[in-house]
C-alpha cells in the first residue's frame, strides 16, 4: 500500500497535482490495495497455500479484469465523460480498449508485486516454524540424552560407596563429600547449556578421587588439564562418558600393565581432549548392567557442535585412543 501510494504520488506531482488526474487515479489505486488485500486475506490463504492453483489463477485474472474495466470507465468519467464500451477497431488501437490494457498491467503489476512478498513471507514463517520445532525437538533430545547421564552416573557411584561402607568408614564419608560436590554440579551446572571448562574438569577430579577411594594403592590413572583462555565455555557432561569408558573397560584396579591417560587443552583456536586407557590382554568378566557409553555422548556432540567438532576413536592391540577436538562458542 505504501509503495503505490509513494508512486501515485510521484505520477501526481508529476502531472502538477491536476485534479483530472488525481481523481482518475485514485479508482486504480483503490483496486490496487483491494486486489492486495484479497490476496494477503483470502486468496494466499484459501487457495494458493492449499495449491488450488485453478481456481487461484481464474479468481485472480477475473477480478483483475474487472477491476481494469472499472477503473477505466471512471478515469475516462473524469476525462470529459464515459468511454466507448465497445472500440471501434477500424481507428485502431484507441481507447477504451487501451486504457484498459493499461489499466489492466498497472494492477497486474501490482498484484504479483504483491504475491511475490506474500510467497516470501509465507516461506520465511514456514523456516521460522521448521527452526522451532527442530530447536525445540533438540532440546527435548538433549535433555533425555542428560537425564540418562546422570543416573547412570548415580547408579555407578553408590555401588562404589554401597562397597567401601563394608572396608573404611573414613573413606566412606570421603566418597559421601565428593558425591556431594559432583551432584551439585549435576543438578545446577548441568542446567545450563554450557559451563566453564575449570567446572568440568573439577567433576573429573572428583569422579576419579571418588573411584581412587576403593583401594589403598595408588591407581594408574593421570590426568592433566591445560586452560588457556577461561572464556571459553564447553556442554557439561560431555567429556565425563569417555572418562567412564576408559577407567571401567582399562580395568585399572588391576593396576599391573593398566592406564589411563586423560588430556584436555582450553584454548581460544579450540578445546582438544584426549584419553588413553589400556586393553587388557584376557577381557575379564562384565556386570549385567550396560552403560550409556560413547553412543551418547555422539549424540550430543551431533546435537550441541553439528559442525564444530572432530572425533577420533582409534584402537590397536592393547590401547584405545580417543581425541575430540571442538570449535569454541565464545558467544555460549
Amino acid at each position: 500500500m505504501i509503495l503505490w501510494g509513494v508512486i501515485w504520488m510521484i505520477l501526481s506531482f508529476a502531472q502538477n497535482m491536476e485534479a483530472p488526474f488525481i481523481l482518475g487515479n485514485i479508482p486504480v489505486f483503490i483496486f490496487q490495495i483491494s486486489l492486495i488485500a484479497f490476496l494477503i486475506y483470502y486468496g494466499a490463504l484459501n487457495l494458493f497455500i492449499k495449491k488450488r492453483y485453478v481456481h487461484f489463477l481464474f479468481l485472480s485474472l477475473f477480478l483483475i479484469v474487472g477491476a481494469s474495466l472499472i477503473s477505466t470507465f471512471f478515469l475516462g468519467f473524469f476525462r470529459g465523460g464515459p468511454p466507448e464500451i465497445v472500440p471501434d477497431f477500424r481507428r485502431g488501437l484507441r481507447p477504451p480498449i487501451f486504457l484498459h490494457l493499461t489499466q489492466g498491467l498497472l494492477l497486474l503489476i501490482a498484484y504479483l508485486l504483491a504475491l511475490f512478498i506474500e510467497g516470501i513471507h509465507f516461506l520465511q514463517k514456514k523456516e521460522q516454524e521448521a527452526m522451532l520445532i527442530r530447536n525445540e525437538a533438540l532440546q527435548s533430545e538433549l535433555k533425555l540424552l542428560k537425564s540418562q547421564i546422570n543416573p547412570h552416573f548415580l547408579f555407578n557411584t553408590l555401588n562404589n560407596i554401597y562397597a567401601l561402607a563394608g572396608i573404611d568408614s573414613n573413606k566412606t564419608q570421603q566418597s559421601i563429600s565428593y558425591l556431594s560436590e559432583m551432584l551439585r554440579y549435576v543438578l545446577y551446572e548441568c542446567e545450563r547449556p554450557f559451563v566453564s571448562p575449570q567446572k568440568e574438569v573439577k567433576y573429573i577430579e572428583n569422579y576419579i578421587k571418588l573411584f581412587s577411594l576403593k583401594s589403598s594403592k595408588a591407581y594408574p590413572i593421570k590426568l592433566e588439564s591445560h586452560i588457556m583462555d577461561s572464556a571459553i565455555n564447553i556442554a557439561p557432561m560431555i567429556l565425563i562418558p569417555f572418562v567412564e569408558n576408559a577407567i571401567k573397560h582399562s580395568y585399572v584396579e588391576k593396576i599391573k600393565d593398566t592406564f589411563v591417560h586423560i588430556f584436555l587443552r582450553v584454548s581460544t583456536e579450540s578445546i582438544y581432549f584426549k584419553i588413553e586407557n589400556s586393553i587388557p590382554e584376557e577381557v575379564l568378566g562384565k556386570d549385567g548392567v550396560g552403560g550409556i557409553g560413547l553412543e551418547n555422548v555422539q549424540k550430543r556432540l551431533a546435537i550441541l557442535y553439528p559442525a564444530n567438532h572432530e572425533l577420533l576413536i582409534k584402537e590397536n592391540e592393547n590401547i584405545f585412543k580417543v581425541e575430540l577436538t571442538i570449535n569454541p562458542k565464545t558467544d555460549a
